[in-house]
Order: C-alpha cells, then sequence, then structure tokens
C-alpha cells in the first residue's frame, strides 16, 4: 500500500462568551435583519481576557489527543498554524502548545497563511511525513481572535463583523488507514497583499506612537478599488482551488459528498453551493459561529459528523480563503481506506 497520511482526530474549543446578532446589530449599527440574513450571523463567540490565541488552540489540541487516545508523547511535531494575532508579538506559539500539552518528545514550528492556515498546515504536515521516515504523528494547532483587531465603526470592513474567536485542532498519522488526505490546492493573488492590513505595529510605521493604538484595526487603503476587485477574482478562485485538488485526487465535483467551507455572506454561501451542485444539506453554514478563520473548516468536520452529514466513504472537501490573498482546497477519503491511493 502506498505511504498516506490521515487525519485521526479533530479538537475544538469556544470561548464561554457569545454575542448575538442582537448585540452585533447595536454595536455596528446595523439592523439585525441584515445581520442574520444578509452577513449571516446569528452569533458568535469572542474571547474573555484570558482566552489568549495559545489557550484556545492548547485547549483544542487536549480535546483532539482525547478524541485520538493518544498520549502527547507520541507527537513528533506540533505545527501551529493559528492566527498571527498571538500572546506576544515576534513570538512562537507551537513551543508554548508543546510544552503546555507535555509533547515532551516533538519539534515545533508556526506557520501562517491567515485563513487558508489549517488546510496549507494539511498540506506541510503530510509532506513531513511522508518525506520523514521518523515522522508519524503530527499536531495542528490553531488559535484566531482576530476579533481583537475588528473596529465595528469602521464600515469598511463590515465583511469582517462575522469575525470570532476559537481553537481548533487536528491530528495527523502516517499511514492511518483512515481519512486519507488526497488532494490539495493553494493559489494566491499577491495584488492584494497590502489592500486590507493593520497599518501601525508593524516595521512599515515604527516606532509606534501613542496615537497609533487608535488605528490598531484592519484597515483598507482604496475600499471601493478593492471590493470591486476581490469580487472580479474570488470565487474564480474558489472554483480553481477546488476543482485542482479534485483532479489530484482524480475526483470531480459530482464525487462531493460533503463542503467543510469557510463562513461567509450567505449569498456567496448559497452561490458556491449552486456552482458546485451541492445541496444545503451537504454543508454547515456556520451562522452560529461566524468566521473562525482557520478554524471554520473543523468545526464544520464536526458538525458534519455529529449531524451524520458526514458518512463513511465520503469525500470530504475543505476550502478556505485569507487576507492577502489566499484561496485553499483539500480533499479527504473519510472513513477507511478501501482503495490504493493515487495522486
Amino acid at each position: 500500500m502506498e505511504q498516506h497520511a490521515g487525519i485521526v482526530s479533530v479538537g475544538t474549543y469556544l470561548p464561554q462568551k457569545y454575542m448575538t446578532a442582537e448585540d452585533l446589530s447595536h454595536l455596528a449599527c446595523i439592523p439585525v435583519d441584515i445581520i442574520v440574513e444578509k452577513f449571516g450571523i446569528r452569533g458568535k463567540y469572542i474571547p474573555r481576557d484570558n482566552e489568549t490565541t495559545s489557550f484556545m488552540g492548547i485547549m483544542a489540541a487536549k480535546e483532539a489527543l482525547k478524541n485520538a487516545g493518544i498520549s502527547p508523547e507520541e507527537i513528533d511535531v506540533v505545527i501551529w498554524n493559528g492566527a498571527q494575532h498571538k500572546d506576544y508579538p515576534c513570538w512562537l506559539a507551537s513551543t508554548k502548545v508543546a510544552h503546555e500539552i507535555g509533547a515532551k518528545n516533538a519539534w515545533a514550528f508556526d506557520m501562517e497563511a491567515m485563513c487558508g492556515s489549517m488546510i496549507v498546515g494539511l498540506q506541510v504536515a503530510r509532506s513531513l511525513m511522508l518525506s520523514e521516515k521518523n515522522i508519524d504523528t503530527i499536531l495542528l494547532v490553531s488559535g484566531y481572535r482576530n476579533v481583537d483587531l475588528v473596529n465595528y465603526q469602521y464600515k469598511h470592513t463590515s465583511f469582517m463583523f462575522d469575525i470570532g474567536a476559537s481553537g481548533s485542532a487536528m491530528v495527523l498519522k502516517k499511514n492511518s488507514g483512515r481519512n486519507v488526505l488526497l488532494g490539495i490546492s493553494s493559489i494566491v493573488d499577491g495584488s492584494f497583499a497590502e489592500d486590507c492590513v493593520v497599518p501601525v505595529g508593524g516595521t512599515k510605521k515604527w516606532p509606534l506612537q501613542p496615537q497609533d493604538l487608535e488605528n490598531y484595526y484592519f484597515q483598507i487603503k482604496d475600499p471601493e478599488n478593492f471590493k470591486n476587485r476581490l469580487n472580479e477574482v474570488t470565487l474564480k478562485n474558489f472554483y480553481f482551488v477546488i476543482d485542482d485538488a479534485l483532479r489530484k485526487s482524480n475526483l470531480s465535483r459530482k464525487d462531493i459528498s460533503y463542503l467543510a467551507m469557510l463562513h461567509f455572506k450567505r449569498s456567496a454561501h448559497l452561490s458556491v453551493l449552486r456552482e458546485l451542485g451541492l445541496r444545503e444539506d451537504q454543508t454547515t453554514y456556520l451562522e452560529k459561529y461566524g468566521h473562525m478563520g482557520q478554524n471554520d473548516q473543523v468545526f464544520s468536520i464536526k458538525e458534519g459528523l455529529l449531524s451524520g452529514k458526514i458518512k463513511d466513504g465520503d469525500v470530504v472537501v475543505l476550502v478556505g480563503a485569507g487576507v492577502g490573498w489566499t484561496w485553499n482546497a483539500a480533499v479527504v477519503r473519510w472513513g477507511s481506506l478501501r482503495e490504493p491511493i493515487n495522486w
């Protein structure tokens, strides 16, 4: 049997604090029906002060280990693929995670592809396992609280008003015989690299000045130009990475059983389903969570399993996108391996 990498468990963490659509409506001065129907949010989780980015990832990692039924000593590598907005600037979250969960035998590193990081993390993890003889078990860990960087009075980033907070994790094993990773695809468009940024706190605006704190949130340089350019390419690029990942898996759109998709506005969600020929019961619209960055696909898989939408033998497609701009998709054959893997 050809070597492969499989997902053996997932873990999630949600903060205790919850912001309802009504709360968000008052905060953003937007009618609640617009929040629910257009933005597609019935509520979202937001962090308390002690729920740092790494803390949420650590809690999700502990659940993933428990669900996998393995000890932390079995982990060979910890990959942090959570948000850059971490506990401290210029800081490794991966080593903190490894220490806190007791992964004494693991080495660790941080990687970032914005909200595409979970999918890119799957590709990095698989590549490591299949290229290194001594790597059998990898833990992907993500915490996300970019909600801190959203200004609800700044309407140009209203597409970010759905952002919430959470943690997620996956345990991957070499030759696990189940939930096998197949094709993975990623593309980027660097022309968007500086369109949507936090304009202070980096080396382009250093040293920090006292007034910079008032600008420490996502902003857009040319909102109208940005919106028009992104609208021209984003769905096209979604479909490209989905089709490319399926092609690499020797599959096509008709083979998709379940779509684990990021949260975005309701009309875009429905448009993607129509284009792919999928029913609404072949995915989970994350309206009770909002957008949780790279954690969305993990929560969607968890919801799919709990609801019975994902079954043994199903083709599960994960798809996401991230500011900067990146589009990513991965294909997983869920359940026990029944046929050779051909890429």
